[in-house]
């Protein structure tokens, strides 16, 4: 699994590092409705949370789908501007000015992002704007959040002009009411990070650019392709002549453990990354790994085998005996543990001992959230 994005034939100066204020508000306002998926940030979000107006906290309920369980591609609206930029602004009112700019029909289905999972990599999917049922679609994975996401959504379709007014006061009031004096305090960090990332890119390559953004990042020796190490499958072109050619990497603070990548049909590619201060010490694996350690520990003898790993080393007759298996069947079941990079075996004498790695395996659990999330 796996988001992969095609960037045959594309200039290095057209490969970008910027902030965009809109997408970090975005990061903002969904670490606020899922605190748990960011401890790192409870301090930050337990008194934001505190200091809000209640009326606009009742606001941001209304249209919370768009952050809370999907990162609607609205926040990054300069990567769906035919001929514009393709790159953020400079500040919140300008980004904002860029979203005025996205047409309804795509502003509208980017609105309602999480209604189109299934489609979001084929392009020509009917308008909920226009299609009955492609609304009575939209609607009903609205109705599934709740009753003020579905009364949102169908103002949305009903008057979407009132509704874009509607969302930008928002996201002007979130900036007054707290964003404006966080991105103060982010923004130059996030602006040395892109430029640092700049500079690796022109003296060092993208290979080592992209080491630096995430270790789930990764192209191939053609350079060709970059693949997202992701729990996802998708696709998409930096060289779509169709809205432009380029690709943007943009910083984030509040993103960790997401990594974003934007690979909607006539959209520009952006990688929207969580800064490398923020990834733990010891990296984790891929997903592929993370699901052959699961795999390799859901089987019952293995199990059990485990059991008895865990406390000591054994070799592979004292395990036999143990369980009452054939040694080459518990060989079979170390290989497969070994393979994970669940196992160690040392040498003492002519005897090969075998000893689970309790640090791997707790890894597990960590791994398994931030693969799920990223």
């Amino acid at each position: 699994m796996s988001v992969t994005i095609d960037i045959a034939g594309l200039p290095t100066e057209r490969i970008t590092f910027a902030p965009s204020p809109l997408a970090e508000l975005c990061m903002a306002l969904h670490a606020l409705s899922q605190p748990a998926h960011h401890p790192r940030l409870t301090s930050w979000t337990t008194a934001t949370a505190a200091s809000l107006d209640p009326c606009l906290a009742d606001r941001l309920l209304e249209a919370e789908f768009m952050w809370r369980s999907s990162f609607s591609d609205i926040f990054m609206a300069f990567a769906g501007i035919p001929g514009g930029t393709g790159l953020p602004a400079a500040t919140l009112a300008e980004e904002l000015d860029v979203l005025d700019r996205l047409d309804d029909e795509r502003f509208v289905t980017a609105a309602l992002e999480h209604c189109w999972p299934a489609l979001y990599d084929e392009g020509g999917h009917p308008s909920p704007l226009h299609d009955p049922a492609a609304r009575a679609k939209s609607l009903e994975a609205a109705a599934a959040r709740g009753p003020r996401q579905l009364e949102f959504s169908v103002r949305l379709l009903d008057d979407t002009a009132g509704v874009r007014v509607w969302m930008r006061r928002l996201l002007e009031d979130c900036d007054e009411a707290f964003f404006a004096e966080t991105w103060r305090r982010v923004e130059s960090g996030q602006s040395a990070d892109a430029r640092h990332k700049t500079e690796v890119l022109r003296r060092k390559g993208l290979p080592a650019a992209l080491k630096e953004v995430s270790t789930a990042l990764s192209v191939d020796e053609g350079r060709t392709t970059i693949t997202a190490d992701k729990m996802t499958q998708g696709s998409t072109r930096a060289t779509d002549h169709r809205i432009g050619t380029g690709l943007v990497f943009v910083p984030t603070n509040f993103g960790w453990p997401h990594l974003l990548v934007l690979h909607a049909p006539g959209w520009r590619p952006v990688v929207h990354y969580p800064l490398g201060t923020s990834e733990p010490a010891s990296a984790p694996g891929s997903v592929e790994l993370l699901q052959r350690r699961m795999e390799a520990l859901a089987h019952p003898m293995r199990m059990r085998l485990c059991r008895s790993l865990a406390r000591a080393p054994y070799t592979t007759s004292e395990l036999a005996t143990a369980y009452g298996i054939s040694a080459p069947e518990v060989s079979r079941h170390l290989a497969v543990l070994k393979k994970a990079g669940l196992m160690h075996t040392r040498r003492q004498g002519r005897y090969a001992q075998h000893q689970l790695d309790l640090t791997a395996v707790a890894r597990i659990g960590s791994d398994f959230i931030e693969g799920i999330l990223r």
